[in-house]
């Protein structure tokens, strides 16, 4: 049977082995001390395998072309932007995510980020470390405004908790649900250079594509409103990481709690790292233990599904009008 490879950060257990193995699938886990962002470590760690439970590691053209026994890469999470969705297409590897399964997860540490930040923190620890007894108040996050930049199954979980909270909801989301909207008292804005200066907090949930690469960029920074917060649980490239560092070094921003950067692994010598008014984890925002089941749990199915002639269209991204492939 075709060998599964497991690549996915904390994927060294879960469902998706037991559930690959009993049907009949050779599965294995790479060692998790291999660098796999690096494309020759990538490609002779993947020699063999017929599918791979991915992460974030980069299928770029030259890595799919040094991998001819490849036939699926499902990814476990919803971003693809590290796979070159044509050179699969050349090669008729199938791109498969898992949607529906971590927004919760997401939204919950969009909202921890953000309360982190409201009441000073990380810089609130690091003071009672260091023996400074310091009172100063912030401003109180219910009746404050949150900008949120994408309306899809994360958004619109965050909006939900936003109003919990007691906050005003904008939103930009070129196709929303409008019952969605109605229900939740969302007020969306088309323009984002008219919505980002009304809000306290902004928070991207928007994909990474071309249109949207550093959609939060100097010019759309400098019109936040003195005081304010940005988070990003989404992807890195959608904000230019240097224009964000002098926003928070002078103004106008207050702080930003960040899950995802330009560059993964976060340098070890970035700006970030040294900056008193920024919250920070390892894109690790969709990862909870229920979403950790349900992410493997899909993975294994769609490859399971894709062996047996099934074609998961939801799960998809990319191989669009083809009717004949088969593995």
């Amino acid at each position: 049977m075709p060998k599964v490879l497991s690549t996915s950060v904390n994927a060294d257990g879960g469902p998706h082995f037991d559930l690959l193995a009993n049907a009949g699938f050779d599965v294995e886990a790479v060692d998790r001390s291999v660098d796999l962002f690096d494309e020759d470590t990538l490609i002779s760690q993947m020699q063999g395998a017929s599918a791979v439970s991915a992460g974030s590691e980069p299928y770029t053209a030259r890595v799919i072309e040094n991998l001819p026994d490849l036939r699926v890469i499902s990814r476990s999470g919803v971003g693809f932007d590290a796979i070159d969705l044509a050179a699969c297409d050349e090669k008729g590897v199938v791109v498969t995510v898992t949607p529906g399964v971590n927004h919760h997860a997401v939204a919950e540490h969009t909202i921890a980020l953000l309360m982190g930040v409201a009441r000073g923190f990380p810089e609130r620890h690091d003071r009672v470390k260091d023996g400074r007894w310091f009172r100063e108040p912030y401003p109180r996050v219910m009746g404050s405004t949150i900008g949120i930049l994408g309306l899809g199954r994360i958004g619109r979980a965050v909006a939900t908790r936003a109003v919990g909270l007691g906050m005003n909801v904008l939103a930009f989301e070129p196709f929303p649900q409008q019952e969605f909207v109605e229900t939740w008292r969302v007020e969306l804005v088309d323009d984002l250079n008219e919505l980002i200066p009304r809000c306290d907090y902004l928070s991207l949930h928007l994909p990474n594509m071309a249109e949207t690469h550093h959609v939060i960029n100097a010019e759309r920074l400098a019109l936040m409103k003195p005081g304010s917060v940005l988070i990003n649980t989404a992807r890195g490239p959608l904000v230019d990481e240097a224009a964000l560092i002098e926003a928070l070094q002078n103004g106008p921003m207050r702080a930003a709690g960040l899950d995802v950067f330009e560059v993964e692994p976060l340098p070890t010598d970035s700006p970030l790292l040294s900056l008193q008014n920024v919250l920070l984890s390892g894109h690790v925002a969709g990862l909870d233990n229920e979403s950790h089941e349900g992410t493997f749990e899909m993975v294994a199915d769609t490859i399971i599904k894709l062996h047996s002639g099934e074609w998961p269209a939801d799960r998809i991204v990319n191989m669009k009008g083809v009717g004949d492939w088969a593995w």
